[in-house]
């Protein structure tokens, strides 16, 4: 990758000191990706690492991508544009824009150009036909899958994977399966590895993440919750969010209660139901989205 799409990452390791985890032997340590860059944080910049170092492959000089209005990629694609000075567009879900809202107020400050589309259009994102129909509307763009996964992704994170010292088990949040499918990839077989769902009705994601990593596909080592969603995708209970707030002020551990913050709260219950063996070293990655919390107030949700 060329120097100027490149950002310093800030790795840092933060390890949970509770009484819990004293009683049930058990270590805590997690991978504060919310810190890798002030702006483009967490599992988004993993997965735009090597997508960004493949569209500079591919001589293209425009980022196309597509989310919600309070989505996180948006935010992480509008942020890299203003980085490294592409341009960038998004097709966000409509069918009506409240440009007011804050991810989509910091997307157009970073320049990035908005695309509202109506729910129906909105459904084609991933069909070939309408891919290639914005394709040859933006002949110049690189166009990013929804939440950033693809086989590029994938790279960004099976090196974070690669670069974390040793440990029993991983957990990471799980949305669209790209973060958990990379960790599959880069982790030993003796590692077992966890993704919470943060989405109902998400054993979908099973085939999905099997798909993107032949590792997951053929090993066992691995799993996902589905039963911590919390209500659904960008729905949490109020004891999700004390606990959140709980983390915050007693370990110095921001969370938001959409992704990192429903992936501690599980792994919380799960060691106070002793779902670990005693001695275990657990290894859970924070992957940002910290800038939710301002859509989350925008709405009056906390």
């Amino acid at each position: 990758m060329s120097k100027q799409l490149k950002i310093k990452e800030n790795n840092y390791i933060q390890k949970i000191d509770s009484q819990l985890l004293k009683n049930k032997n058990i270590s805590v340590s997690i991978q504060r990706d919310d810190l890798i860059h002030p702006l483009i944080s967490g599992n988004k910049w993993r997965k735009l690492k090597y997508n960004l170092a493949n569209m500079q492959k591919l001589g293209k000089t425009e980022l196309l991508t597509f989310g919600g209005a309070f989505s996180n990629h948006i935010h992480a694609c509008a942020a890299a544009g203003k980085e490294f000075g592409l341009t960038t567009h998004a097709i966000i879900r409509g069918p009506e824009l409240d440009s007011n809202n804050p991810t989509l107020e910091f997307a157009k400050q970073c320049g990035m150009k908005l695309h509202v589309v109506n729910r129906i259009e909105y459904r084609r994102r991933n069909d070939d036909d309408y891919l290639k129909s914005l394709q040859a509307r933006f002949p110049n763009a690189y166009i990013l899958p929804e939440g950033g996964t693809n086989s590029f992704a994938l790279l960004g994170c099976t090196e974070l994977a690669k670069s974390l010292p040793k440990h029993d088990y991983l957990i990471c949040p799980t949305g669209s399966g790209g973060t958990l499918a990379g960790l599959i990839e880069g982790s030993e077989e003796t590692t077992q590895i966890i993704g919470v769902a943060v989405l109902k009705q998400a054993d979908y994601l099973k085939k999905e993440v099997g798909k993107l990593s032949n590792k997951a596909d053929k090993q066992n080592n691995w799993q996902l919750l589905t039963d911590f969603h919390d209500g659904g995708y960008g729905k949490f209970t109020p004891e999700l969010w004390q606990f959140c707030q709980k983390m915050s002020d007693e370990h110095q551990l921001p969370l938001e209660p959409i992704y990192s913050g429903k992936m501690m709260y599980a792994l919380w219950q799960l060691i106070e139901k002793d779902f670990f063996p005693t001695g275990s070293k657990i290894m859970a990655i924070h992957t940002g989205g910290m800038q939710g919390l301002n859509g989350l107030r925008y709405r009056d949700l906390i």
